[in-house]
């Protein structure tokens, strides 16, 4: 019985993460008429911190990545699994992530998704929480997969750089489940497709990538 509700659930999750991945998709038009902005010199960390913190211990309320991005995060309302935030210069954090002790960060990539691509292995992340509590992780892998059916709700999912193929399921709990961590998540255009494929940038504790690379202590 206990796996059988394990398997409803898992198949329930990957539903809503399906959703938020269709919630990430716009029409070429509306990535049109949004536009660029031009990069503004980053905060000082101090100052951001500081700006988006209001006392909730449970909320990621901003993520900042040294010489790179500095974003408030916003909370998804409840019962909005797909809900993803249209405002410039803010990340969305995935509720349905936090049931499995993990942060999920989602954008639009014609919006703040735009610099998830710049993410790099070795990039330091400093999740802030609402109570100031601050957490450090450093990116650890950069996932991108081609949606073989993008518009299909059960499509597999093939990885750009190596022999893999993952069912929608399997996709949910490579990124989402496991020790804690931080998945940023945003879809990637080609040829004009909005929807062709899916970008996951995952960091890990500070602690636990100095562990598994000792030589970057040295």
């Amino acid at each position: 019985m206990a796996l059988k509700n394990l398997t409803t659930r898992t198949f329930l999750h990957t539903g809503i993460l399906l959703v938020v991945l269709a919630s990430l998709i716009v029409s070429p038009m509306s990535a049109l008429a949004m536009g660029n902005t031009d990069v503004e010199a980053l905060p000082d960390f101090s100052e951001f911190s500081k700006s988006v913190q209001n006392g909730r211990a449970d909320h990621v309320r901003g993520v900042y990545v040294p010489n790179l991005l500095a974003l408030p995060v916003v909370q998804q309302p409840y019962g909005s699994a797909g809900f993803v935030s249209s405002e410039h210069d803010t990340a969305t954090q995935f509720r349905m992530a936090g049931n499995y002790g993990n942060v999920g960060l989602l954008a639009h990539n014609y919006l703040s998704g735009k610099s998830f691509f710049e993410l790099k292995v070795g990039d330091e992340v400093r999740v802030v929480h609402g109570d100031g509590k601050v957490e450090v992780f450093i990116v650890a892998e950069v996932l991108k997969y081609q949606a073989l059916q993008p518009h299909s709700p059960y499509s597999s999912f093939r990885n750009l750089d190596k022999e893999e193929t993952l069912s929608a399921e399997a996709m949910f709990k490579r990124v989402y489940f496991g020790d804690r961590h931080v998945t940023f998540q945003t879809c990637i255009e080609k040829d004009g497709n909005l929807s062709w494929g899916r970008l996951f940038v995952i960091a890990i504790p500070k602690a636990e990538y100095d562990e598994l690379n000792p030589l970057n202590n040295r």
